[in-house]
């Protein structure tokens, strides 16, 4: 009988072992919440969707003129190994050798492994830069707008604003949460990298039991657990910014807030008061201007306020607020909030970004560093925000604006991508796949037949986590997993590092990307970093195949000693802010001088873009992207627990009572979403905890459209993407807006077309008949 292995993911540790055909798993023992999504490892060893052996898009490979128009459409010839690995290089040396390493996009979103060494971001961009480099994307889908704007206001992205407020904080000294986005549990399931133990619920509920309120304040009432009984504010959606004014409004009026330490911690709060009291504009943003914009009233926003000035307050934003239009508003607006209130620092109090969105995210720091895979220096000077994939592909040499800079997009020949999938993270579907047309090649690396992997040209079989060994281990996690393979590669898939080595064999790198070492000499050699750190802390710090054979080793924590806010409210002049002034920015002469009429020096609501479109009339109900519950992003939508929360094979889409009444719409119907970008079908569940006028379809179902040939399909499973629009949140920081579109909704009539997006792909041979193979 097979013994069960340790292993890891992004959604927990874990044991696991292959018997008898079938894959068991078993949450790690200390865990006190395990992550549902450990249901869906299992269909990993038999998914029918899974990549077998390497394919050819049959167009590409004939090299018919405008062949490039048939991706997402054309058929495919598998090949084997050796020509597949032929191909590529020979396509890689023609690029590079005609038109630079500015002609290459390396592709990579890294979540594919919650592996230090099988890291799919960091093999590619490795592979990439050993040949010359590449144009690469920046910052993130989730977090866009916020890695801009927090360096501007507060220092460092991820420094100040996540390693200030701890769980262990907010349990023993937070009065009042006030959660703008809300803190859904769903979200701390999943770290990447990694997560040993979920605490989130037990911490939450510890603040409570000890008397903490909690303040919801978002369009879904279950994103916070009902069981906390958090007062629910249902605010329209976008329009947070809006109350944020409302209540700093209450506090300056009533003199509630806390000048000295604006003055000692901040600066340009006057300019920005100027703007709060209609004083620059004519508007005063008073609670009931801000009521009659984000659907609270005046006297709720009052109360709220108040309560705020006279408790221990905790002020959090979620990702989700900067995912929309300005998203860099809500993020700032917080922090002004938080400062206004003069608690930033305390123990339990102050201003916390994204507090939920990731299950590590408030504990407590390691005290070593984590191995590292080296991706060696990338010389090409060009990127792009990652948001602006599209509008790159779509419009190169056109100028767009960054940041300060006046950029231009590069002419991109070849896109080689590897971990991630851009038909779930993108926005706009239907443009998407008119931009995957333009590049003469697109190469993949995929583990099953996606969209992503069905609009490329040369598909690459990659091999799972659980079909290979690594070391898992995670930013602020105290555990350090040996992932030990528990099944065999499904057909011929192999890992990265084998696939990249093979390519560099034949382009006469092989040495120079492997540094003559394996797999497992990789493992053993990376795991250094940490075991001579544990050294030189004299904690235990065993040999690489001691740690193996245990399965996993304790890592040291920091104390939890309030971060880099706690010292910088002890002595700002000692340990100031990484900001021009040192201090909190209220006013950015920085961001000023860029002159952007989206983004000014100061933060201020901006009315949303679609209503400048007039789109409300046509499309009335306001569609909420969220992540997904039953999945991380799009990763096993095949397997067993996300597919067990589908209708009818469809994702399910939650309308309030009244707007489904209205529409004639009942639970489990099929209906279709649609407006000016597509649309999509859905099952509907009619639920009160929507608030009215709001729809919500999770992230994540699998692209699938109704004809592949149309210009502007319709999916046919229920992705969100082929109705969110493509625009930056500004020219600030051209992050995604995705989190946000308006929609209109029917009952579908007629019989629904099928999904089929998991069956098994069906191939050509070289003579051209079909045949499943």
């Amino acid at each position: 009988m097979n013994t069960f292995q340790t292993h890891s993911s992004h959604w927990g540790a874990f044991s696991g072992r292959y018997e008898d055909g079938k894959l068991e798993i078993r949450p790690h023992p200390a865990d006190p919440h395990p992550s549902p999504l450990l249901g869906n490892l299992a269909a990993i060893a038999h998914s029918p969707a899974r990549v077998r052996r390497p394919a050819v898009r049959r167009g590409w490979r004939a090299g018919t003129a405008g062949n490039a128009q048939g991706r997402g459409a054309d058929d495919y010839v598998e090949i084997s190994w050796p020509q597949a690995l032929d191909l590529v290089s020979k396509e890689l040396r023609r690029v590079y050798a005609d038109f630079g390493p500015q002609a290459v996009f390396g592709g990579s979103y890294g979540w594919s492994s919650a592996g230090r060494f099988h890291h799919a971001q960091s093999q590619v961009h490795r592979f990439l830069n050993m040949l010359g480099g590449y144009v690469r994307s920046v910052n993130t889908y989730s977090s866009g707008a916020a890695m801009v704007i927090i360096p501007h206001v507060l220092g460092p992205y991820d420094h100040f604003d996540r390693k200030s407020v701890s769980w262990d904080a907010i349990e023993r000294s937070s009065e009042l949460i006030v959660a703008f986005g809300g803190m859904a549990i769903k979200n701390t399931d999943v770290h990447g990298g990694g997560i040993s133990a979920h605490i989130v619920p037990r911490t939450l509920s510890g603040a409570h039991a000890r008397g903490a309120r909690l303040v919801l304040v978002s369009p879904l009432k279950d994103d916070f657990p009902a069981e906390l009984n958090a007062q629910w504010l249902p605010i329209v959606p976008g329009t947070d910014v809006a109350l944020m004014l409302g209540l700093a409004h209450v506090l300056v009026s009533e003199g509630l807030y806390d000048r000295r330490f604006l003055d000692r911690y901040t600066v340009g709060y006057e300019r920005f008061e100027t703007y709060l009291l209609g004083r620059s504009d004519g508007v005063e943003k008073s609670p009931e201007w801000a009521s009659g914009i984000c659907g609270i009233t005046a006297d709720v926003i009052r109360t709220l306020a108040r309560t705020m000035a006279g408790a221990r307050t905790l002020i959090t934003v979620s990702h989700s607020l900067q995912r929309a239009d300005y998203g860099e508003q809500p993020v700032w607006m917080g922090i002004v909030l938080a400062a206004m209130l003069g608690q930033i620092g305390l123990d339990g109090g102050g201003y916390a970004y994204s507090l939920g969105a990731l299950g590590n995210i408030g504990k407590s720091q390691l005290a070593v560093p984590l191995p590292t895979f080296s991706q060696f220096k990338n010389p090409v000077p060009d990127f792009i925000p990652v948001a602006r994939v599209a509008d790159m592909l779509l419009k190169p040499g056109d100028e767009f604006h960054y940041n300060g800079q006046a950029m231009r997009y590069p002419d991109i020949r070849l896109v080689y991508w590897a971990g991630g999938n851009p038909f779930h993270h993108h926005q706009d579907l239907n443009r998407l796949r008119a931009a995957f047309k333009r590049p003469e090649t697109i190469i993949v690396h995929e583990t099953a037949w996606t969209s992503s992997a069905r609009h490329a040209d040369i598909v690459l079989p990659a091999t799972t986590t659980l079909e290979r060994d690594d070391i898992g281990a995670a930013d602020r996690d105290p555990l350090m997993i040996a992932m030990k393979k528990l099944i065999e590669p499904v057909g011929e898939a192999r890992d990265d590092y084998e696939i990249f080595s093979e390519i560099a064999r034949r382009l006469g790198t092989f040495e120079e990307f492997t540094e003559n070492r394996t797999s497992r000499e990789w493992l053993a050699f990376l795991f250094e970093t940490t075991r001579k750190a544990l050294a030189a802390l004299g904690h235990q710090a065993p040999d690489f195949e001691t740690f193996w054979e245990r399965g996993e080793i304790c890592l040291p924590l920091k104390p939890d000693d309030g971060g880099p806010a706690r010292a910088f409210r002890r002595d700002p002049s000692a340990s100031p802010l990484q900001t021009p002034s040192g201090k909190i920015e209220i006013f950015s002469q920085t961001i000023e001088s860029f002159g952007y009429d989206d983004c000014r020096g100061h933060p201020q609501w901006y009315p949303p873009r679609t209503k400048a479109e007039t789109e409300e009339n046509r499309y009335p109900l306001h569609l909420v992207c969220n992540q997904p519950h039953q999945r991380l992003h799009s990763q096993l939508d095949y397997g067993d627990f996300s597919r067990s929360t589908k209708i009818k094979g469809r994702e399910p889409v939650r309308i309030n009572p009244a707007d489904a009444a209205a529409r004639g719409i009942s639970d489990g119907d099929i209906v279709r979403l649609f407006n000016a970008q597509g649309s999509c079908l859905a099952a509907a569940v009619v639920s009160e905890s929507v608030r009215s006028g709001v729809m919500q379809l999770a992230t994540g179902a699998w692209f699938e459209p109704d004809d592949p040939n149309a210009d502007k399909a319709m999916c046919v499973h229920g992705n969100p993407n082929i109705l969110t629009r493509d625009i930056g949140t500004s020219q600030l920081a051209q992050g995604s807006t995705g989190q946000l579109t308006r929609v209109e909704v029917e009952r579908f009539a007629g019989e629904a077309p099928p999904v089929r997006i998991f069956e098994a792909m069906r191939f050509v041979d070289d003579a051209d008949r079909a045949s499943d193979r």
